[in-house]
């Protein structure tokens, strides 16, 4: 299945028109993912506004919203930082243009002393086996983990699929669960026991520690290389690609023409063209997890 959908994804960028001159002025509703939003779109947007005068207008709501929402035409272009999911038919016509590539990073207080896990021990962190800061190098003391309410969020998902390679799996260690991204920054923000997961653009802008993952910090050239191991794609989402109509083409053509993709770069994020090595190597790690036995028994 996750094969499945990279090659979809990919097939979908090949297929995209040509720009084209649209002189109207007009605007485009746009919303979704929170990570989304910060990795690139407030560029982006800022920058095609520029260029064409068309305005985009930002709104938030998560990446299942901005999927479903694009689906029934209730907004223009939603933002994603997930695949569709199969099985679930209002997010079945869903057509998902892959921009960037984010990584997931996993915070701490910044006074937390421990400054590198590898992904076994946050594997063990999420499963309550590892639940004291000491077996970390750390303080004597509990860890408060942090996590996203639900299975289908965009950092829940991935965290699911890229660590236990399994998208059902539950989080027994979860100390505190909250509704979104934005709680638990906070959460881990304020808590010096405090530990999550959540996207790189977001953790940006917060006062938080990001711990190195085997080793790799999280930094731009390792995101790009695949030698921080958390990444995934960062998505735009319309109701299908021939309904979509031309203002929201033409939006959709910048954002990957390499203009695009500069003001992409100088947002800080990946764009999606400039490392295509990594959807191979993302599909070996999770074939590596499952040969492994990484799953574990799902617990709710």
């Amino acid at each position: 299945m996750v094969k499945s959908i990279y090659l979809f994804t990919f097939s979908l960028l090949l297929c995209l028109p040509t720009a084209s001159t649209y002189a109207a002025s007009k605007s485009i509703l746009w919303a979704g993912c929170g990570i989304t939003k910060k990795a690139f779109m407030a560029e982006l947007a800022k920058a095609y506004e520029k260029k064409t005068g068309i305005t985009v207008n930002l709104k938030g709501g998560g990446a299942t919203k901005g999927i479903r929402n694009a689906v029934k035409g209730q907004i223009d272009i939603g933002g994603a930082c997930r695949p569709i999911i199969e099985g679930h038919p209002e997010e079945r016509s869903a057509y998902q243009v892959p921009v960037a590539w984010d990584a997931l990073v996993v915070i701490v207080n910044p006074k937390n002393p421990v400054k590198s896990i590898s992904v076994r021990q946050l594997q063990k962190i999420y499963l309550g086996q590892i639940n004291n800061w000491k077996q970390l190098g750390g303080w004597d003391h509990p860890i408060e983990l942090y996590v996203r309410r639900g299975k289908i969020s965009g950092v829940g998902r991935t965290l699911r699929e890229l660590v236990f390679a399994n998208f059902q799996q539950g989080f027994p260690g979860a100390k505190h669960v909250v509704r979104s991204s934005g709680p638990l920054e906070k959460g881990v923000q304020s808590n010096i026991y405090g530990i999550g997961t959540t996207g790189i653009s977001s953790a940006k802008r917060r006062k938080v520690k990001m711990l190195q993952l085997n080793g790799k910090s999280p930094s731009y050239e390792n995101i790009k290389n695949g030698s921080y191991v958390l990444y995934r794609p960062l998505y735009l989402v319309t109701r299908g690609h021939h309904s979509a109509d031309r203002k929201v083409k033409d939006f959709i053509t910048f954002a990957v023409s390499r203009q695009g993709r500069e003001v992409i770069r100088k947002a800080g994020s990946v764009p999606y063209s400039d490392a295509m090595g990594l959807v191979m190597k993302q599909l070996e790690q999770y074939d590596t997890a499952t040969e492994k036995g990484l799953t574990q028994t799902s617990q709710n």
